[in-house]
């Protein structure tokens, strides 16, 4: 059942007077539910129960931490519909996209248990001492990582399961060993809190302390600052706006003690798009590309929003292509009416630019708030003098890119901020003449694709979901995939302990029976 309320450890708590709503966005009306905005007092004490909560909680084993991660994915398949059906109303995505999301989740959480369980993730080092070697002796270091402490979580607008209360951030942190306070987004708080429920049950039944994790609502930004700045919090996890992602790490960055803020922000993903493979397949690329500009409203952080290629006929009929096919493209509801505006005017300022020519723009939409698929096409010499050209248009909205020559492709290339991703469409036998293109895109993303299309973030140990900034504050580390627990932790070094006094994955004889790098060699033994 939703209360509104908010989740300060085990205990639901509304002591504010402010309340807000969530809004259906198919149906262009509120939601029946009423939400308690979090106060000063409740975040405050909120990351105090996450304070006390991490003395004990850094203790429990690596299985004990699984066998909470995994009372968590049960506990959520046990909502059932009830959360299905709040997710779609506060949404407005389609049941079969919330039924995927939340497997997803429920994967992620699993995953995470099994890392845990394997027990390598902690990367135990040891170089054994030798107190014959001369001219001083060597002493004996033995290293791991260990977790920093309460993380602070943002959900995120567009992925109310994966990315927000029990996303990869929560699932991640947990699994390190550090409590997790969630700022629930405020577009999806019912959504937010029954999965909240879900996860203090598990926290209960697996006897995890109180205040290992808490949910605070809030539709302003003010609970959202006092996170970050709270003295309790030594880590942020972030997804949404490049505006909002800097804002947090720079107030991460001004505290006392700074603090990192692990955010994904904005990417428009770019394409290049060889001539051979143009020639070859243009049509195909065409209707792949179309689907995958529209997918989800074009509501996914890597959504391919401008494609470059180099100028002639291919070009111009790859064009057309592309243009039929993403106006036979149906216009899907957005996940909220602001979101829906600021859509529509950034995509408007888009097709009035100088030099733009709009090859599609639907005109029709069945519902208030659904995002009308976009294509405009501009010559790379009107892109290069428009900054303005190079930012994100959230939604379904694409940029075709006409250079002049490859000289040229590589000049836009090489004047485009950080993305999470970048994608070749080439034939094979015209790869060897594009090497610098090549180069010039990797060195701009976090994820390059070879013949494929962006959308779609597999959760595997090889993926890495970041970039250069601005798509992440940080482009070492990613926000999918287990290597995402490497956020929460640091490594520490003990020297010349006693073999009683060591942590199991440090001692001699590997009782844990992990994969450790020993003396140079990696051995399970």
């Amino acid at each position: 059942m939703i209360t509104g309320k908010n989740y300060i450890g085990n205990s639901l708590s509304a002591k504010g007077t402010q309340t807000y709503k969530t809004v259906n966005p198919k149906l262009n009306s509120d939601n029946e539910w009423d939400f308690t905005e979090a106060t000063e007092a409740e975040v405050d004490e909120a990351a105090q129960k996450a304070t006390e909560a991490f003395a004990v909680y850094k203790q429990k084993t690596d299985k004990e931490r699984a066998a909470f991660l995994r009372a968590i994915a049960a506990e959520i398949e046990a909502l059932g519909q009830e959360v299905i059906a709040a997710y779609t109303a506060e949404s407005g995505l389609p049941e079969g996209r919330a039924m995927g999301e939340r497997g997803r989740t429920i994967g992620q959480l699993n995953s995470f248990a099994a890392l845990l369980e394997q027990g390598d993730w902690v990367q135990a080092t040891i170089d054994h001492g030798n107190p014959e070697r001369t001219p001083a002796p060597k002493p004996d270091l033995r290293k791991m990582q260990i977790a920093v402490g309460p993380v602070a979580v943002f959900g995120a607008s567009n992925f109310p399961f994966a990315f927000s209360t029990a996303g990869g951030d929560t699932a991640s942190a947990l699994a390190a060993g550090c409590p997790v306070i969630v700022k629930s987004h405020p577009m999806h708080a019912g959504t937010g809190e029954l999965v909240s429920s879900a996860i203090i049950k598990a926290a209960e039944k697996t006897g995890m302390p109180d205040g290992v994790f808490s949910n605070l609502n809030s539709k302003g930004i003010t609970v959202g600052e006092q996170l970050v700045k709270h003295p309790a919090i030594k880590a942020v996890g972030f997804t949404g706006s490049i505006k909002a992602g800097t804002a947090l790490t720079k107030l991460g960055a001004g505290r006392k003690e700074p603090i990192p803020v692990y955010a994904e922000m904005g990417s428009i993903n770019p394409v290049v798009i060889l001539p051979e493979a143009l020639k070859a397949n243009g049509e195909a690329w065409a209707q792949k590309y179309a689907g995958s500009i529209n997918l989800g409203a074009g509501q996914f952080c890597t959504n391919p929003g401008l494609i470059l290629g180099i100028e002639g006929a291919e070009l111009d009929t790859f064009g057309k292509h592309l243009a039929a096919a993403l106006g036979q493209q149906p216009a899907n509801c957005m996940l909220h009416p602001n979101i829906h505006s600021s859509y529509e005017s950034g995509k408007q300022k888009m097709l009035d630019a100088n030099g733009t020519e709009v090859l599609a723009v639907a005109l029709e939409a069945e519902g208030a708030n659904d995002g009308k698929p976009a294509l405009v096409k501009v010559n790379a010499d009107d892109f290069l003098a428009n900054p303005e050209l190079h930012t994100e248009v959230f939604g379904p909205f694409s940029m075709l890119v006409a250079c002049a020559s490859k000289a040229q492709l590589l000049e836009v290339l090489n004047t485009l901020e950080g993305q999470l991703t970048g994608s070749l469409i080439a034939e094979a036998a015209e790869v060897s003449a594009y090497t610098d293109v090549i180069d010039a895109l990797r060195s701009r993303v976090g994820r390059i694709l070879f013949n494929g299309v962006p959308t779609g973030v597999e959760v595997c140990p090889a993926m890495h979901h970041g970039g250069p900034f601005p798509s992440t504050s940080d482009a070492k580390f990613t926000s999918v995939g287990n290597d995402a627990i490497y956020r929460w932790v640091r490594p520490v070094s003990y020297q010349d302990w006693p073999q009683e006094l060591l942590p199991e994955a440090l001692k001699d004889g590997n009782p844990l029976g992990i994969l450790r790098k020993v003396d140079g060699a990696y051995i399970k033994s």
